[in-house]
């Protein structure tokens, strides 16, 4: 991989601009916890929401916090769908699903969970999700006793994969302040919710799987990774997800302190916007794409916590494919290849096609932190080719996209494999209904692979169209794939116990979660 300037100097200099919000810390130990009756436990994350209601929430916060829980989970050593609110589920030829419910299952209200309330739970999300509507497929629920039978509108095997998605959480739908107190059946109820700030949670006593030791549960917000990482210092909370790399080491030294990482199913990607006239232009993204200096931000922006990515899964995952250019040609030299292939030319040192300079709008977004600071060193290696990258801050990526097409490129984090299978960001990001087709795609061929995917059972053969759909993308440049990076999490370890820190990124706050 060429070289390109120092990165480093670049991003100290980024984040010595960022804002400290919280207060100052102690840097020998996590401060001593005062002697309380209540097991509490605080954890801090990196994403806010203004709404709780489980069916259309993306932070999918109520079932990171304990409140809902879906009726299948992921099983993360086995990549396999495990039963959680459903017991088992079958069907012999891949449409017409029989779920069997648990029968000991109550909500946060103490009503009983049924087939009849499950229905109107998945019903709901129906409703209110066009995307859960598109994943799930359902023609009809019918509901007897703890049973449900389900027919889907096409023969689609991978039906219980996709329940585990968050957006499909069982709630007790007749209560009447689902967007700020949802009723789930998970281990913590709700009992207070600050839009973007926090949320207050006690322990349900009659949880199916057992009572939770802990007392309550403070889960609250953050985006500044500085600050949440300030805040763990200081004793002002217990756990922290995705504190500042930079303070890694310095928290490693602290006297008790405990930092978990781990490989993820999430990829660091650059979305295109196809519907943009340059981008549509298949070497001005292969330019692009040969722009990305993948090592050198693993190395200086994620101090080494992360993987270069080729594709956008894992390599480790069996249906990743093993790629017969290791990686797409990068440096400066080659990007300018291919934008003179594409006609730009450099005059005065900018890039110019039809007398009309390369001027591209970079979304970016700083809830994950290192995001913006990829976006500044794409835009430095851009500049020096002639290039214009104007950087443009959004809150929330997956609402602006969706709604806005006055942007090229944009960093984005996703989740690619978190059911254990290619089929979810395949579709997703994809499919022409996909959720997260943010880039407008509509590819007739790569449909056809993903449509015969979804119809395909058997596991080789799924693997081998997932493969041949993964070589699509990176061919075509549909995306550029940056990084695989890895979830930290930081936690008082004279105080925690039981925490499991999860490659899904899905299950935080559980009943076995303790303290000393």
């Amino acid at each position: 991989m060429n070289k390109k300037t120092p990165l480093l100097a670049l991003v100290s200099l980024a984040l010595s601009a960022g804002l400290l919000s919280a207060c100052g810390s102690s840097e020998s130990s996590p401060a001593a916890q005062p002697s309380t009756d209540n097991k509490n436990v605080h954890f801090l994350y990196n994403f806010s929401t203004s709404s709780l209601d489980p069916h259309v929430d993306s932070s999918y916060v109520p079932l990171r916090a304990g409140i809902t829980e879906t009726l299948v989970r992921l099983d993360e050593e086995n990549l396999t769908v495990a039963p959680w609110l459903a017991e088992s589920w079958e069907s012999e030829d891949g449409q017409h699903w029989t779920i069997d419910l648990r029968d000991d299952v109550t909500f946060q209200n103490g009503k009983p969970m049924t087939g009849e309330s499950v229905k109107a739970s998945l019903e709901r999300a129906l409703e209110e999700n066009v995307a859960i509507q598109n994943a799930l497929k359902i023609d009809t629920i019918e509901a007897e006793g703890d049973k449900l039978e389900i027919t889907t509108t096409q023969p689609f095997p991978e039906f219980a994969s996709e329940l585990v998605n968050p957006n499909t959480a069982i709630i007790d739908v007749s209560e009447p302040d689902i967007v700020n107190k949802p009723i789930g059946t998970g281990p913590f109820k709700l009992t207070s919710f600050t839009p973007g700030s926090k949320l207050q949670l006690d322990r349900y006593d009659e949880y199916w799987d057992g009572a939770s030791p802990l007392d309550s549960i403070t889960f609250s917000f953050n985006e500044d990774a500085n600050a949440r990482t300030l805040a763990l210092k200081s004793g002002q909370v217990d756990i922290v997800y995705r504190p500042e790399v930079e303070s890694l080491e310095s928290l490693k030294a602290m006297d008790g302190m405990k930092v978990e990482s781990t490989s993820t199913f999430r990829v660091h990607q650059l979305t295109m916007n196809m519907q943009r006239e340059s981008m549509k232009d298949l070497n001005v993204r292969r330019a692009l794409d040969a722009l990305i200096d993948r090592q050198g931000i693993v190395d200086t922006i994620l101090l080494g916590y992360g993987e270069a990515a080729i594709g956008p899964f894992l390599p480790s995952l069996p249906f990743a494919p093993t790629y017969t250019d290791t990686a797409t040609e990068s440096g400066a030299d080659v990007a300018v290849k291919y934008l003179n292939e594409a006609g730009y030319t450099q005059q005065n040192g900018v890039m110019t096609k039809d007398g009309k300079p390369l001027q591209l709008t970079l979304l970016t977004y700083s809830a994950r932190a290192d995001l913006p600071l990829i976006a500044q060193v794409f835009q430095s290696d851009a500049k020096k080719i002639g290039i214009d990258v104007q950087i443009r801050q959004i809150d929330t990526p997956e609402d602006y996209m969706a709604s806005n097409r006055d942007w090229d490129i944009a960093t984005y984090s996703n989740l690619t494999a978190p059911r254990g299978d290619a089929g979810y960001y395949l579709n997703a990001t994809y499919h022409p209904k996909g959720a997260l087709n943010f880039s407008g795609s509509e590819d007739p061929e790569l449909t056809k692979i993903i449509d015969e995917l979804n119809l395909t059972v058997a596991p080789e053969k799924r693997a081998e169209l997932a493969e041949k759909a993964a070589n699509y993308v990176h061919d075509n440049v549909l995306n550029s794939f940056v990084l695989h990076p890895g979830t930290i999490v930081a936690y008082n370890g004279k105080k925690i116990k039981n925490w499991v820190t999860t490659r899904s990124e899905y299950y935080m706050i559980t009943n076995k979660l303790d303290v000393m």
